[in-house]
């Protein structure tokens, strides 16, 4: 008889999808169990925990959505620049997060915002914690189709799942208002309760702008910067400085 099998006539795969232990079981247990045995069942349930574990990071690493896998591994930080009181430790090992903090990352198009917020993301992912990542233009048109569909209440109830919100790319693509106050009404809800990621390349001063509405631009900003970070990017386009295409001066002809 294979051990699978025996595993079957015993019914152990029935009760372990069952079963939580409870105390007064385990000190039955260790009460009438050998060492021997007690150092199986601990092997046992560790190996059961490594793969909740493995199989809980699998999960939110599918819900986060995350573009293209990242990490900090060779991230280039010599053109970031933190603020004082953020610490890149407290980054990269997600202190912030459980202060409910907000980061800004704000810089030219192609400097490494997005493969640091991905990166940081990703982290946070292995380490258990819910994470959603989005463009905010794929947001807000999830938003608006959910509210033309009815399901506005049920898309947002699954977006406040995450302890961390990525909003990449605001700025790059004008919102209307009636999509802007969707948005409004996703960072609102995460005041204070979860951390937003947000990577830019617009000012502040540019918001209302994007927005159609300096008030609700103002709004925005005022609860993303009570509890958030500014970190911002210098330098050229990671993206050109390695082109297989040239485009400076030094290329020598052009289609």
């Amino acid at each position: 008889m294979s051990a699978a099998t025996h595993v079957a006539d015993q019914g152990l795969t029935a009760m372990a999808r069952r079963l939580t232990w409870s105390a007064a079981s385990l000190d039955e247990l260790c009460a009438r169990a050998s060492g021997e045995q007690l150092g199986f069942l601990a092997q046992a349930m560790s190996t059961e925990l490594a793969h909740r574990d493995q199989a809980r990071r699998d999960r939110l690493f599918k819900t986060a959505r995350f573009p293209v896998p990242k990490s900090f591994a060779g991230f280039d930080w010599d053109h970031v620049r933190l603020p004082a009181a953020l610490p890149r430790a407290d980054l990269q090992d997600g202190a912030f997060i459980t202060r409910a903090e907000n980061l800004v990352l704000f810089g030219p198009v192609g400097t490494g915002k997005t493969h640091l917020a991905c990166a940081i993301g990703q982290a946070a992912c292995a380490r258990g914690v819910p994470v959603r990542f989005a463009t905010v233009t794929d947001l807000t048109v999830e938003l608006a189709t959910a509210k033309t569909d009815g399901r506005l209440a049920k898309t947002l109830a699954a977006i406040g799942k995450a302890q961390v919100l990525i909003l990449d790319e605001f700025g790059y693509v004008p919102i209307d208002r009636d999509a802007a106050r969707l948005l409004f009404e996703v960072i609102a809800e995460a005041y204070e309760t979860r951390t937003l990621i947000i990577t830019t390349n617009v000012p502040f001063s540019g918001w209302g702008t994007i927005l159609t509405d300096d008030q609700m631009a103002a709004a925005m900003i005022d609860r993303i910067a009570h509890h958030g970070h500014l970190i911002n990017f210098t330098g050229a386009s990671y993206r050109m400085r390695h082109a297989l295409m040239r485009t400076d001066n030094q290329a020598r002809s052009t289609p």
